[in-house]
């Protein structure tokens, strides 16, 4: 039982870190273009077929 004393507000303090963090996230404007940043990780972005022989024979 003695062992709650000291984990109980280490929870407590740590859940109290992590909703001062998503906070400071929502204020600092994060989550302002979710999208943004997943769909230019799609974009095709190949190098011309002879850029890329000249690539493969170095």
């Amino acid at each position: 039982m003695n062992v709650l004393v000291i984990l109980v507000p280490l929870a407590l303090g740590i859940g109290l870190i992590g909703l001062g963090a998503f906070f400071w996230a929502m204020r600092a404007n994060q989550f302002e273009d979710p999208e943004g940043s997943a769909r230019r990780i799609l974009s095709d972005d190949d190098l011309p077929a002879r850029a890329a022989d000249e690539d493969a024979r170095k």
